[in-house]
């Protein structure tokens, strides 16, 4: 295990084989996309409500806090659904009636707009430049895996026509094959359908796949089939530096390698492609 040299990508599993990617599989919100930056919390705040509201729990307000940080931390990269039947679960416990699940992910997402939308709405109206909502580098990334033939695709535990309206607010949706994101029969879509689907439609062997993301779930599904790991490590606020619960994380699922954006991006590729 170490860095490359002079550089901050961290090599976690040096026995990958190098030099056979086609296909690539992009996270969006974290991995390429700032614009849900902060949404911790806005639906952290709301859960520890909603349990005060609809409960008769004596817990304080930092008890919950820290109960629904756990459970939100641990369902990231998972459909935001599932953290709605998570809060639904707590609530039962604590002796309330929940709602229907995707009722609170309506209340969240309603909220998270009111934080997001003058990004979305700066992106659409040209006062903010797409680069300033991405992972330092990303688009020189998708740049240069293009040039080099890889079909890249794009999937979120986000609504998809979130993802849909957001990725070309930050004009990079035309460099994906398929972009994919949560509906509401949320049985019908999951990361892992997806990279099934690529791996089988295009009749993949492992190392024909990567995977890029900053959460657990896509790196554990790229590593359930053989595919090659890079996790991102992404500081969202300052768009430098590794954050260590993420990178921590990462490593704990199998991220092969670790980068904390994409500046690095030319030297990342090269790597992947044994040219290093």
């Amino acid at each position: 295990m170490g860095f490359l040299p002079g550089t901050q990508i961290e090599i976690i599993c040096e026995d990958i084989p190098r030099g056979r990617i086609r296909f690539a599989l992009f996270d969006f919100d974290g991995t390429l996309s700032l614009i849900r930056e902060g949404w911790q919390d806005v639906m952290v705040p709301m859960m520890v409500e909603v349990l005060h509201r609809e409960t008769d729990t004596t817990e304080s307000a930092e008890e919950l806090t820290r109960l629904v940080r756990d459970y939100v931390d641990r369902l990231t990269g998972k459909q935001t659904i599932y953290q709605m039947i998570q809060l639904c679960e707590e609530i039962q416990k604590r002796g309330g009636k929940p709602r229907d699940p995707l009722e609170y992910k309506w209340e969240y997402l309603h909220r998270l707009w009111e934080r997001i939308k003058h990004r979305v709405e700066g992106l659409k109206g040209g006062t903010i430049a797409p680069d300033e909502m991405l992972v330092p580098g990303s688009r020189d990334l998708l740049e240069n895996l293009k040039r080099r033939g890889v079909r890249m695709y794009l999937a979120s535990g986000t609504d998809e026509v979130y993802v849909l309206d957001e990725a070309a607010a930050l004009k990079i949706d035309h460099y994906f094959e398929g972009i994919y994101g949560a509906i509401d029969d949320y049985k019908r879509f999951s990361k892992a359908m997806v990279i099934q689907h690529i791996i089988q439609a295009h009749s993949l062997s492992g190392e024909e796949f990567v995977g890029f993301g900053d959460g657990y779930v896509e790196i554990e599904n790229t590593k359930a089939v053989g595919g090659i790991a890079v996790g991102v490590a992404s500081e969202e606020v300052r768009r430098e530096g590794v954050n260590e619960w993420k990178r921590n994380r990462l490593i704990g699922v199998g991220a092969d390698v670790i980068v904390p954006e994409f500046r690095e991006q030319a030297t990342l590729v090269a790597y992947l492609f044994g040219e290093i």
